[in-house]
């Protein structure tokens, strides 16, 4: 394919998640496919601003498809919200010949990307993020391994609380957003959820409901807390003060993040490098891919900031009716 992009630079930005790595390699492979030059940027944007900047070719990439993280590694970078940042930049990106960027990340890195595209650098964000916290997606890299990962623990928690008949709260990751909570919980069979889109902090019922189904005969209940609700240590001493049952809290933490991706996670973020990739080889600029109906699609970055992502009520419906029995 004839394309007027000379070098498209690529950096991962704000938390790592599995599939980076994959989509990398995308980018990279996709580009030199039509002869295109390829420069990594380390640590985000705060890498571009120190100028980390290296060549990458094939063998660059050979063998991080099935690593978790981010080889191009990541950070935050506060500075980059500062117009003045954002124009040493993509003034940064001028001088070392990058005149397209594809930027890996969440909301905050498709803001930085929005920015390099105003001042002269095409750029074509790609959702990279365990939280599903992306309103202009169905999928975001990394989900999927991470609900996975959080679901194997989770298992195992199950059966030593079963076998101790004890009450198990396991805290799962996602800031602010509830999706990992909320399919672990399906996944899982959890016999309450906590979700910070509609959490009451109405504890009493829960022990309500923990002491009910002990009544029931069930010789364990688990309880999925999300991260942005937090605090599970000292909820689990509230609710076993109130019970009399021993409760336990497990924290999962960043074991979420890690790992080798998933099959899915390898494909989908492999598309989508290669389709940022080819968007830019196109003149597209200020765009984010996207995953939706079955197609993966791409819209315009301001759109996608401006949308609201909701939960699925349905899943929610079922999560509660499936858990209640």
């Amino acid at each position: 394919m004839a394309s007027k992009v000379k070098c498209i630079g690529v950096l991962t930005s704000g938390g790592d998640a599995p599939g980076m790595n994959a989509a990398i390699r995308a980018v990279v492979r996709e580009a030199l496919a039509n002869g295109v030059q390829v420069k990594g940027i380390r640590r985000g944007y705060a890498g571009l601003l120190q100028e980390e900047i290296v060549d990458m070719d094939a063998h660059s990439v050979s063998d991080i498809i099935s690593r978790g993280g981010t080889v191009l590694q990541t950070a935050r970078c506060l500075e980059f919200i500062d117009p003045e940042y954002q124009k040493k930049g993509a003034d940064i990106c001028r001088k070392h010949g990058i005149d397209a960027m594809v930027v890996i990340g969440g909301d905050g890195s498709y803001m930085g990307a929005r920015a390099l595209s105003r001042n002269g650098i095409n750029t074509i964000g790609v959702p990279g993020t365990i939280d599903l916290d992306i309103s202009s997606t169905e999928y975001t890299i990394g989900f999927d391994t991470a609900v996975n990962t959080a679901m194997e623990a989770i298992d195992k928690i199950r059966d030593t609380s079963t076998s101790h008949e004890r009450c198990s709260i396991v805290e799962v990751m996602g800031r602010g957003a509830g999706y990992i909570a909320l399919w672990c919980g399906i996944a899982n069979g959890a016999e309450d959820v906590l979700l910070p889109e509609m959490y009451d902090y109405d504890e009493q019922k829960l022990v309500n409901h923990i002491i009910e189904s002990r009544k029931k005969g069930k010789q364990h209940h688990l309880i999925i807390n999300a991260e942005g609700i937090g605090h599970s240590t000292s909820m689990a001493k509230r609710i076993e003060a109130a019970t009399g049952i021993e409760t336990r809290a497990t924290i999962l933490g960043h074991m979420q993040r890690g790992g080798s991706p998933t099959a899915k996670d390898r494909v989908y973020a492999s598309t989508m490098g290669a389709l940022a990739v080819d968007l830019l080889c196109q003149g597209e600029t200020n765009r984010v891919i996207g995953y939706a109906h079955g197609e993966f699609i791409h819209t315009e970055i301001e759109e996608a900031l401006e949308m609201k992502k909701e939960m699925d009520p349905y899943q929610i419906k079922i999560c509660k009716n499936l858990a209640n029995m």
